[in-house]
C-alpha cells in the first residue's frame, strides 16, 4: 500500500486518540467504574472514548470494518480493512486514579497492522509507526534499547484478571526471572504502554498470557518497527489471534523466550 494512504490512516489514528483523551481526561478523579468480569472494571470514560474514536474513523472510512473492546464490536480480523481499537488501556488504573493508562488503535490489512497509534495522555506522548517506515515517539525517531543479556535486563509483565492456575505461572516465570538475574520487574498495568516502552527502551522485554488483540495490535507494530522481536506466549510467530506475548529488545530473544514462554 502506498505509504500516502498509510500516512492518511495515522493522522486519522492520531487524531480518533486526541479526541479520546480529551473525554478520558475530563472523566479523571471521577470515574465510575463497574466490573465486565472478576476484577475486570469499565468505566463511562471507556464507552465515551470508543464511541469518539469510532466517530472519527466512520466519518473517513465508513465501509471499513472495526474490532473494539468495549459493547462487543467484533469484525474478522483478516478483513481488508480494519481498524483494532483499545479506548482506554489500563481501566484499572485510570478508576484508581493511577495516572498510567492510554489509547491504542491500529490498521490492519488481511491480518497484516499497517499501522498503530497509542497515546498516554498524562504524559502527552504519542507512540505511532508505519510498517516498514519505523516509529516515532512524538515524532522523534524511536529504538529499543541496547541491553545484551537478560541478566542485565529490566522485564514488565502483566497479570490476566484471573487468580488461577495463569497467575501462578506468571508468578513462577517470575521467579525464573530472577534465578536469572535480571536487574528488575516491572508491573505497570497497560499492555499497550508496556509494548511501546520496550520500543523506546525504558524497558528491555515485556511477557503477558493472556491478552486481546486490541492490548498488543498496535503496540508489536511500534515495538518491531523500533528494532525489538515479539513472539505468542508459546514462543511461536505471533497472529491478530494470539492471546499472549513474549517481547524482548531482540539481544538475548531466545534466552529470554526459553525462560518465560508457557507451552502448557
Amino acid at each position: 500500500m502506498a505509504t500516502s494512504k498509510l500516512n492518511q490512516y495515522l493522522k486519522t489514528a492520531e487524531k480518533a486518540a486526541l479526541k479520546a483523551a480529551d473525554l478520558i481526561l475530563k472523566h479523571r478523579g471521577s470515574a465510575v467504574s463497574s466490573e465486565k468480569s472478576l476484577n475486570n472494571l469499565v468505566t463511562e470514560a471507556d464507552y465515551k472514548a470508543q464511541e469518539a474514536i469510532i466517530e472519527v474513523i466512520s466519518e473517513s472510512y465508513p465501509d471499513h470494518s472495526i474490532i473494539a473492546e468495549e459493547k462487543d464490536l467484533t469484525a474478522n480480523v483478516d478483513s481488508e480493512n480494519l481498524w483494532i481499537i483499545d479506548p482506554l488501556d489500563g481501566t484499572n488504573n485510570f478508576a484508581h486514579n493511577i495516572p498510567h493508562y492510554c489509547i491504542s488503535l491500529a490498521f490492519a490489512q488481511i491480518g497484516r497492522v499497517m499501522t498503530g497509534v497509542i497515546y498516554d495522555p498524562e504524559r502527552d506522548e504519542m507512540f505511532a509507526a508505519i510498517r516498514n517506515e519505523g516509529a516515532c515517539l512524538n515524532k522523534s525517531p524511536i529504538s529499543v534499547s541496547r541491553t545484551k543479556s537478560l541478566q542485565e535486563s529490566v522485564v514488565a509483565t502483566g497479570f490476566y484478571y484471573d487468580r488461577g492456575i495463569m497467575m501462578r505461572k506468571t508468578l513462577q516465570s517470575i521467579e525464573n526471572l530472577f534465578d536469572n538475574n535480571i536487574h528488575g520487574i516491572r508491573r505497570f498495568g497497560s499492555a499497550a504502554l508496556d509494548l511501546c516502552w520496550v520500543a523506546c527502551g525504558r524497558f528491555d522485554a515485556y511477557f503477558e498470557y493472556n491478552l486481546s488483540v486490541w492490548d498488543f495490535a498496535a503496540g508489536m507494530l511500534i515495538l518491531r518497527e523500533s528494532g525489538g522481536k515479539i513472539n505468542d506466549q508459546k514462543g511461536e510467530e505471533i497472529n491478530l489471534n494470539s492471546t499472549g506475548i513474549a517481547a524482548s529488545n531482540g539481544n538475548f530473544h531466545e534466552h529470554f523466550l526459553k525462560v518465560v514462554s508457557w507451552n502448557d
